[in-house]
């Protein structure tokens, strides 16, 4: 039987940065994708009525990623205003949240990776994924851990694969180097959009430069 997954909280002591430009709308949309993904992170169970839409969790998630480690280290950071700065020019707008939680994976407690979970809406529901980069800052994998959309909008995994490989400096727009979904814009620019922003948080936080939180 293989060991049990080992997942470390790090969490620098800091206060959050304050907040620049209007917050988001706090609507149910967005209230359920914000509980879904708490949950997710967290490790706690669903409530009920999104159970169903919930394809992987927490720990199968980083484990799918990256099959080889043997431990996870769970990780927040708190932008400060430099790196809020940073993020607003490489996305084109202000991040949504000043907090960052994120996931390192190690192999013999050498880092082999870093795993991020993005909450967005689709259409009018909400979507869950995991993006894994490696160490040299390339994607690794993008797997859906939740899709509450009907299941015909959902990305197929063939078409996941092909961010493989890709860095920052790809053109991932909707005319760029992935192929849009046919019949499924709104798919199409909702995961290029989560795969962007985890490139430029893994840009920005840097967290397997010196090896510590």
């Amino acid at each position: 039987m293989p060991p049990a997954l080992l997942i470390r909280d790090v969490t620098p002591r800091r206060r959050p940065a304050r907040r620049r430009g209007p917050a988001p709308p706090w609507n149910s949309t967005l209230r359920w994708s914000f509980v879904s993904a708490l949950a997710i992170l967290a490790g706690t169970a669903l409530p009920a009525t999104l159970q169903a839409q919930v394809r992987l969790t927490q720990e199968e998630a980083l484990k799918l990623a990256f099959p080889e480690a043997d431990a996870f280290q769970r990780r927040t950071a708190f932008l400060d205003e430099e790196q809020w700065a940073e993020l607003t020019t490489l996305l084109g707008e202000a991040p949504e949240r000043a907090v960052v939680t994120h996931y390192v994976a190690t192999k013999d407690g050498t880092p082999v990776g870093v795993a991020y979970f993005d909450a967005h809406r689709v259409r009018t529901l909400n979507e869950v994924l995991l993006i894994a980069v490696d160490t040299a800052g390339r994607i690794r994998t993008v797997e859906v851990v939740s899709f509450a959309e009907p299941p015909e909008y959902e990305a197929p995994g063939g078409w996941l694969e092909l961010f493989r490989g890709l860095d920052w400096e790809a053109d991932l727009g909707m005319k760029g180097e992935v192929p849009n979904l046919t019949g499924a814009t709104l798919t199409t620019r909702a995961v290029k959009e989560a795969v962007r922003r985890a490139l430029a948080l893994h840009r920005v936080l840097a967290p397997l430069e010196g090896g510590g939180p």
